[in-house]
Order: structure tokens, then C-alpha cells, then sequence
């Protein structure tokens, strides 16, 4: 949970970080910047691109990305009336999340469901950012039929990609290598691939200790791949500075989350700028403290881009908040997501806003 003073802390821990990252030179990371992006290079890539605007996306039939990815369970057909909803909003942007045990299990099909989502979001003339590990919620997971959503609770069959069991077996990590520059070599000359978003919240759910040795190979891993695409790892409330540090210092654009209202957005942004290199933010969006109209406006005026976390209302339940319990009512005001799972607004005025923000045409009535 997010408050004022710990929003206040953690940026000033971004205007240190911003600091160590500018002036950096060799070995204060402990690892060379190979083939990282000029900051002329990132910015020339930057401005070919539209305000990017979009959501994170997972189908609402699917509680985790095991379940979204596995062939029994992939489902073209409600991604693709979801991304055209997602259209409809005048998204130009998703970020999606990928697995490791679902890709090598069988690497060629689960490339084969990755080229047929992308065909549909090319469709719908939105571009992907493919997450490759999370460090966030259920430490454990399993191929198969995934347990059923518990009752009124967020994300509560999500799952961490490695988790960390693989973390910290150093001989798990030639398959997680495996895995990454298999995705990324199988997909590096694709236009509909925006960047890679190489780790979530790398550190969260308790990972920190051990999730820096495994960050700094999966950045040396995705840079043998040499992929025309930008890489990335977000910054976020609650990281610990060694790798805050690593990841402004090493990713070709900055990502972050920002789920706090809109001053502590502003200054976040203040901040941010002082790095020359560009930026945009990767989650955002929960109601009522940072919403699409508060902080919708923000991003637009300072031409950064925005992902809200959380298209359509389905099997992850995050309309609840992230301390909701079982059983728990579904609540008046929804915590994220934009629409009912039939594609009904959760708030017909909020959508307005967004279409007023995209230039998209209002949806009826």
C-alpha cells in the first residue's frame, strides 16, 4: 500500500539513484554498460513513437499467464474482442506478461501462440511489451490446470516468473537463459514488439536479496540477442537502491510505476527528466487515489506515456484492492480495471475521458 511519506522517501531515493546513475563510469554496477543505447539513440526511437497510451492486459479468462499461455487454455477469440475493445479506447500500447515453464515446455508452440497474439494486436494497431520475469505474488507455480480464483481477493492465482526457488538455484539459470533469448531472438526484428520490459518489480515479494545476480544476467542475456527493440526494467515504491541503481543504469529507456496521486506523479516526472533519456510509465491506476483523471492529464501535457494496470474486469479480480480477503464483496468503487467482462464501462464518464485523451470516438451511451 502506498502513502504520502513513503512516496515522498522513495523519490528522494529516485533523485539519488538519478544522480549515482548520470555519473556512473565502470565498475560501480559491477557490470559493463555492453551495447547499451546512447541516450541519442533511445530518444530518436522515442520520437518515432505516438504518445504511448495503453494497459497492461491479461484475457478475462485467464487468472495467471500460465493459464493465458497454455494451449488448452490460450484464447484468441476473447483477446481478440478485448483488444478491440482496447481499440475502441484508442490504446496504442499493451504490456504482457510471458512464462518460463509454459515456454520450455514446448518453445516452438508457445512461439506460435505468441506470433497469433501479436497478429491480432497488429489488427488492432496496438503495439506489445513482452515481460519476461516478475517478482510479484505466488512464489510457486506448476503447468497443468491452474486452481481456481479464491472469492473477492486480488490476484490470487498470480504467479512469479521464475520464482524464487529458480532464483536461487544457479543451476536453473542455463534454462532461464534459454527462455529469454529464445522469446527474444525468435522476435527481435518484429515491428509489433514496442521494447522489453526485461523484469517486473525485480526484488518484490521478498526476492530482493537474491534477485540482483539473476537481473544483472538477464541484462547481459537479452544484449547478446541484439534485438532492434529498446530494453527496460521498471523502478517502483519500494525497490531497494542497489537495484534501483542497476536498472536506471542499464535500461535503454526508463520505465516505473506510479500508483500514488498526482503530486507525488509530478515530481516523480520532475525527477525522472534530470536523466536525459526517455521515460514512461508501466502501471498506474488505482482507484481513488491515482485515477485516469488525475493523472491522465499529467502524462499527456509532459508527452509521457501511461499503461494502466488492468483492461477488463475477469478470473484476476484486481476491481478488488491488494489487501482485499476471501469472501470480500465486490466493491462500489473498482481498484483497477476499465470494463465489465461483457465490455460494458465500469464508468461511462471515465471512458470519455480516456477517448477525450486519445482522440478515440466516445463510446455510445
Amino acid at each position: 500500500m502506498l502513502i504520502t511519506s513513503r512516496s515522498r522517501l522513495f523519490i528522494s531515493l529516485v533523485l539519488t539513484l538519478v544522480s549515482v546513475a548520470s555519473t556512473v563510469k565502470s565498475s560501480a554496477i559491477a557490470m559493463p554498460h555492453v551495447d547499451r543505447w546512447t541516450s541519442k539513440r533511445a530518444w530518436r526511437w522515442y520520437r518515432h513513437q505516438p504518445w504511448l497510451v495503453g494497459c497492461n492486459y491479461i484475457p478475462a479468462s485467464a487468472e495467471n499467464t500460465i493459464q493465458m499461455w497454455q494451449g488448452a487454455t490460450f484464447d484468441p477469440g476473447g483477446i481478440n474482442r478485448e483488444l478491440g475493445w482496447a481499440q475502441r479506447l484508442g490504446f496504442n500500447t499493451i504490456r504482457v506478461f510471458l512464462d518460463v515453464l509454459v515456454w520450455n515446455h514446448h518453445p516452438h508452440r508457445m512461439e506460435g501462440r505468441m506470433k497469433k497474439f501479436l497478429i491480432i494486436a497488429r489488427q488492432h494497431k496496438i503495439k506489445v511489451m513482452f515481460v519476461l520475469f516478475d517478482d510479484c505474488w505466488k512464489p510457486t507455480a506448476h503447468l497443468g490446470p491452474q486452481p481456481a480464483p479464491i472469492p473477492g481477493v486480488h490476484n490470487s492465482q498470480w504467479v512469479q516468473c521464475p520464482g524464487p526457488a529458480m532464483i536461487r538455484n544457479l543451476a536453473d539459470w542455463p534454462e532461464l537463459k534459454d527462455y529469454e533469448q529464445g522469446v527474444i531472438r525468435a522476435f527481435k526484428s518484429n515491428p509489433q514488439i514496442l521494447c522489453w520490459d526485461l523484469y517486473n518489480e525485480a526484488g518484490n515479494s521478498g526476492n530482493s536479496l537474491h534477485t540482483l545476480p539473476l537481473l544483472k544476467k538477464v541484462f547481459v542475456w537479452a544484449r547478446e540477442c541484439h534485438s532492434r527493440q529498446p530494453l527496460t526494467a521498471c523502478i517502483y515504491q519500494g525497490q531497494t537502491p542497489q537495484i534501483a541503481r542497476f536498472v536506471l543504469a542499464h535500461s535503454d529507456v526508463i520505465t516505473f510505476h506510479n500508483y500514488s496521486g498526482p503530486k507525488a506523479l509530478r515530481r516523480e516526472i520532475q525527477t525522472l527528466q534530470k536523466l536525459d533519456r526517455p521515460f514512461f510509465c508501466t502501471e498506474y491506476m488505482r482507484r481513488p487515489v491515482s485515477t485516469f483523471a488525475k493523472c491522465m492529464p499529467i502524462f499527456k501535457a509532459t508527452d509521457v506515456g501511461c499503461l494502466n494496470w488492468g483492461l477488463t474486469n475477469g478470473k484476476t479480480q484486481t476491481i478488488y484492492p491488494w489487501w482485499s480477503k476471501p469472501g470480500s464483496p465486490p466493491p462500489k468503487l473498482w481498484f483497477h480495471n476499465i470494463l465489465h467482462r461483457d465490455g460494458r464501462p465500469f464508468s461511462i464518464r471515465e471512458v470519455h475521458l480516456i477517448e477525450h485523451f486519445t482522440g478515440a470516438p466516445l463510446w455510445p451511451r
